[in-house]
């Protein structure tokens, strides 16, 4: 791609990492939607592990998130505590912050742990464009 210099895209790459790379926004491109259910990460209290959908959805301006920097950021959580709510709102900031869409909002489903089920939704922007 003519201009982008892309330091993980083409690139031998297996270490989990947090950076988000971006490209320009295709023509008539008006939603994205990165869904995965491959997500892990820490009860920050007990350390143990749970298991989460995410789901990514925003409307571009000028660029959109590159999917392999995707998988190596949503990697790097495998490892760290964090809540489900603050899951989702670290990452939608982080998402908003590196493609600077109108809005995004990020769907964390965390799969049941001791019969409990935790739906969090985070949304940064504007909405009401």
């Amino acid at each position: 791609m003519e201009g982008f210099n892309f330091e993980i895209l083409g690139k031998k790459v297996s270490t989990p990492m947090r950076k988000l790379e971006i490209f320009p926004t295709p023509e008539h491109v008006k939603r994205d939607v990165l869904d995965s259910d491959e997500v892990t990460s820490l009860c920050p209290v007990t350390g143990q592990p749970d298991w989460e959908r995410v789901c990514i959805e925003f409307e571009p301006d000028k660029f959109c998130i590159e999917s392999k920097s995707l998988k190596l950021y949503l990697w790097s959580f495998r490892e760290e505590g964090a809540f489900c709510e603050s899951l989702s709102s670290k990452i939608a900031q982080d998402i908003f912050d590196a493609c600077k869409p109108y809005w995004v909002k990020v769907t964390i489903y965390q799969k049941s742990r001791g019969g409990i089920t935790i739906t969090a939704e985070s949304l940064v922007g504007n909405t009401n464009r």
